[in-house]
């Protein structure tokens, strides 16, 4: 492969290590591809209010594509450049077939403000069952009825008695492409976006507006929700703790992340 043109890396399990910490080897790298010329986007699950601590370990910043392909947030600006939405009536009607699907599951949604810090209590909302089973500080508690009054660019299903897989397997039967499902951990978590909007198609409307081909997009990635973007980028990397539907839809594989998988393959040019 020639020098690409466009280097994106997934976050969690690819560019952080086991530790969710940049070491000073992927930093390193990321700042030489940086400074060579070429352009780096993070490509997460996470929402933009998770990197600022990515964008401060990495010693760079730049447009991120958020939210598995929802959100597209300029980390340099904090400042959301563009937003994909599930509207509050499909919303609504996703929760109760969901919660007839898969009986004890709780729901939380991810909304998105102006950047990064801007009213985080209205970012992101939970019920009660979703924040017992996972704890953070930035969850807002509230019944269904807020949660799905208004658009969202998330909807997270978590269930403490059922594998990622299984719940995926089971809410697909119900809902077919009613809306974009994956997951990017095995632990009883789903995560939902509008139909059609993944992470390939955040990271192709980044690198449309950067002007660089597809062909000439190296990506790394190691989680289902990873595989739209690993399939799309002319060169799809996954890690060698990737997820098995990561490893068969990758062109090559790198090194672990605990190894600095993505600075390991990044050498071959900078």
């Amino acid at each position: 492969m020639r020098k690409p043109g466009l280097v994106a890396s997934d976050v969690d399990g690819t560019l952080l290590d086991p530790m969710e910490r940049v070491s000073s080897r992927t930093a390193g790298a990321v700042q030489r591809v940086v400074a060579s010329g070429t352009p780096f986007v993070l490509v997460t699950g996470r929402p933009p209010r998770w990197m600022p601590m990515v964008v401060e370990g990495l010693g760079v910043a730049g447009v991120a594509v958020c939210a598995n392909g929802a959100v597209l947030y300029d980390a340099a600006a904090d400042q959301v450049l563009q937003s994909h939405v599930i509207e509050a009536l499909e919303l609504h009607d996703v929760v109760r077939e969901l919660r007839h699907e898969l009986p004890g599951c709780a729901f939380a949604v991810e909304r998105t403000t102006d950047g990064a810090h801007d009213r985080p209590h209205e970012q992101f909302l939970a019920e009660a069952d979703f924040r017992r089973v996972w704890p953070n500080a930035d969850i807002h508690v509230a019944g269904t009825d807020e949660l799905t009054g208004k658009p969202a660019v998330k909807l997270l299903v978590l269930h403490e008695h059922m594998t990622s897989a299984e719940m995926a397997e089971a809410a697909g039967a119900v809902l077919g492409s009613q809306l974009q499902l994956t997951y990017s951990t095995s632990s009883g978590l789903i995560e939902l976006s509008a139909a059609g909007v993944d992470k390939a198609t955040g990271l192709a409307a980044v690198a449309a507006d950067l002007g660089v081909d597809q062909a000439d997009v190296i990506a790394f990635g190691d989680m289902p929700n990873d595989v739209p973007m690993l399939s799309w980028a002319g060169r799809g990397v996954a890690m060698g703790n990737a997820h098995p539907v990561a490893l068969a839809a990758a062109d090559e594989v790198t090194t672990s992340n605990t190894d600095d998988g993505v600075a390991e393959f990044l050498s071959r040019w900078w």
